[in-house]
């Protein structure tokens, strides 16, 4: 019997799988409460940016986007009764939630997802899209499926079929420099405050470490180092799925005031599904959509890595302090997701 590429497991000091299932035992980002009244719109303030995002969008946003931006979760509903309906429309125009979230990366998201049901569904201008050409797809089961009296359809079986998949790949990135033993100006003073040297020291280690897009580099250097089998697999699985090996980061920035950088890429999921442009005839590769229904088991559940990346630096003359060789430890999390939109 083959070996899964990832298993799925509760967290635990002793596991060893690559990718481990994020606890579902934490509460929903959203919600919608008892009261009659739905919002539509919300009005967002990311850092100083200003957002009206409509409630639809903000629902098909992938979970682990939707916990950090709202980590103690968020009332889509307004109680019943709270007043006529004039207004709870002005007062819902009023109200703005504070996220402290990087609003280009935020923009990004909602442009990609955008795009990509604007691309399977159509739109009002351009209705269709890939969606209604692939539909006889769901009047067609897949070779060892059974149909008849008793079985799901194709649709109810596969989500793939009738749904746009997104892969969704986070990274959190800490960084620790180390200056060198002889490093005379880079310090830290009686109470642990690093003093201008050596914030501008971080400062250039994150400048340098933010030019590093490339998406597998630092795990393919961790699987080459330790013989992670299990890693490769999740490489492969991944570029398999819709990544490139030589894919970078679709989003990338440090973090303001933090010696730590986000990154993101958005993805979509290789289904096997072929529309030739020269042709209405829309045909599956069966062995390429079993590979993308494993991707299903992240639907609605982040998965998480994290590892130690330690790398040597080579800094430029800062200031006074001339050019010299910084180790730098990196605390990497990735997370990984499926988003049907």
């Amino acid at each position: 019997m083959a070996a899964q590429v990832i298993t799925q497991v509760s967290p635990g000091p002793t596991s060893s799988s690559p990718i481990t299932q994020v606890s579902q035992t934490a509460p929903p980002a959203l919600a919608a409460g008892n009261g009659a009244h739905l919002l539509t719109r919300l009005r967002l303030e990311l850092r100083g940016t200003t957002f009206n995002v409509d409630r639809e969008a903000i629902m098909s946003l992938p979970e682990s986007v939707l916990l950090c931006l709202f980590p103690n979760g968020l009332v889509l509903s307004r109680p019943e009764g709270m007043g006529t309906e004039g207004e709870e429309e002005e007062e819902e125009r009023a109200e703005t939630y504070y996220v402290d979230f990087d609003p280009d990366c935020f923009a990004f998201v909602l442009r990609f997802f955008r795009e990509a049901q604007e691309h399977f569904y159509g739109t009002p201008t351009s209705p269709g899209g890939l969606l209604a050409a692939q539909q006889h797809l769901l009047d067609s089961p897949a070779p060892s499926i059974p149909s008849g009296p008793g079985f799901l359809s194709p649709s109810a079986q596969n989500p793939l079929l009738v749904k746009q998949a997104i892969i969704v790949l986070r990274e959190e990135l800490e960084y620790f420099a180390i200056p060198p033993r002889d490093d005379g100006h880079a310090r830290t003073d009686q109470n642990g405050r690093s003093n201008d040297h050596l914030l501008q020291l971080k400062r250039e280690c994150g400048r340098l470490l933010l030019e590093k897009r490339n998406i597998f580099t630092a795990l393919q250097r961790n699987v080459n180092k330790e013989n992670n089998i299990a890693e490769q697999h999740l490489i492969d699985m991944l570029c398999m799925s819709g990544f490139d090996r030589s894919d970078t980061w679709g989003y990338r920035a440090v973090e303001p005031g933090r010696s730590c950088i986000s990154s993101i890429a958005l993805v979509l999921l290789k289904t096997g599904i072929s529309h030739p442009p020269a042709s209405s005839h829309v045909t599956i590769d069966h062995a390429q959509m079993a590979t993308a229904q494993k991707l299903l088991l992240f639907w609605r559940k982040p998965a998480r890595k994290c590892w130690w990346d330690g790398i040597d630096l080579d800094l430029p003359p800062i200031g006074q302090a001339p050019a010299r060789r910084v180790r730098l430890w990196s605390r990497r999390v990735w997370t990984l997701e499926l988003s049907l939109v």
